[in-house]
């Protein structure tokens, strides 16, 4: 399927006259190492939004309490719309009314190995191994490093699914936590979400 036809969804919940949010008519995403971002949300309810680059658009999850450096923490991620690649620099304010209504962070991002393989030892594509349920890759941010695993627990008739995201192999001491999330900073700027909401309001 192409990038245009997965971002469909994402367009279609959104009035880009209203919002700064980037509409996805940008080219493709080049060559490289594929990239991931992780934003703080301040939404309808607090989250973050996991993204990782694949197939031209960024797939994405809702992680309600973010990614940890533990790997005895199992985070719940949700998957959300596919969204674009531009979308990796988005930071903001969305417009109450507006689906996703809130101030949005960037609070890590970086590119990814991916490192699913099969029983054999052999690499399989990674957005096969999404497809199937379960994907591993290590992250290479500013704040996420190391290896992590994605894998889908349920998926009801409705097409409803619920994932895990877990760090894999021993914790790092000197790893960066989940951070308290208004208090965390964006990586692109420095800011927090309360300044980035003042900012906003000063226009």
């Amino acid at each position: 399927m192409a990038a245009e036809d997965r971002l469909r969804m994402y367009r279609g919940k959104r009035d880009f006259e209203r919002t700064r949010e980037p509409s996805g008519r940008a080219a493709g995403g080049g060559g490289g190492a594929p990239r991931f971002v992780v934003q703080i949300h301040d939404a309808r309810r607090m989250h973050f939004d996991f993204r990782l680059q694949v197939d031209g658009v960024l797939k994405s999850w809702s992680v309600p309490k973010g990614p940890s450096g533990d790997p005895g923490d199992k985070r719940l991620a949700v998957p959300t719309e596919d969204h674009p690649l531009e979308y990796e620099d988005f930071e903001g304010v969305i417009p109450q009314g507006e689906y996703g209504g809130g101030t949005v962070i960037v609070w890590d991002r970086g590119t990814y190995e991916p490192l699913s393989h099969d029983r054999r030892g052999r690499p399989v594509d990674f957005a096969e191994s999404l497809e199937r349920g379960h994907a591993t890759f290590r992250l290479h941010g500013s704040k996420l490093h190391g290896e992590y695993a994605l894998t889908r627990f349920r998926s009801d008739a409705d097409g409803e699914e619920a994932w895990l995201l877990v760090r894999k192999g021993a914790a790092r001491a000197n790893g960066h936590g989940t951070p308290d999330p208004r208090r965390a900073r964006s990586v692109r700027t420095g800011r927090t979400l309360a300044q980035v909401a003042a900012d906003a309001g000063r226009r």
